[in-house]
């Protein structure tokens, strides 16, 4: 099951995915779509990261911890 967030403006859940970068370098891209796709989803966070939502669009976006 795909790391999920539901967004407390819309009330959408938004699941958490990734894609290597079209130039075939290892270089993880992650980011939050609608659905969840057979490939890419993530059971879980990148280390170290966060999930902040934007307070005027509701979108989720991943966020770097402060320590």
């Amino acid at each position: 099951m795909a790391y999920s967030v539901v967004s407390k403006k819309s009330g959408k859940t938004y699941h958490v995915r990734t894609t290597k970068r079209k130039d075939g370098k290892e270089t993880r891209l992650y980011f939050f779509a609608g659905t969840v796709g057979e490939d890419g989803a993530c059971e879980e966070l990148p280390e170290g990261y966060g999930v902040t939502e934007s307070p005027a669009t509701g979108l989720p976006f991943l966020k770097r911890k402060t320590s």
